[in-house]
């Protein structure tokens, strides 16, 4: 089994964090902008269409 060979300073396990964090914060940003834009939007709207009523519509 891998074992690290020497302790990880405060420092570095601090700036992982803080980076693991903000990828985190920025995902969720975009998931709460999203689900708002779907939310907000009407059928004659439009600004958001699901790849599945895209290929409904063509059926039709």
């Amino acid at each position: 089994m891998a074992v690290p060979k020497k302790k990880t300073s405060k420092s570095k396990r601090d700036k992982r964090k803080a980076t693991w964090k903000h990828k985190a914060a920025i995902a969720a940003q975009k998931a709460l902008s999203l689900g708002k834009s779907v939310l907000n939007s009407s059928k004659e709207d439009r600004s958001f269409r699901h790849p599945q009523d895209l290929e409904e519509e063509e059926e039709e």
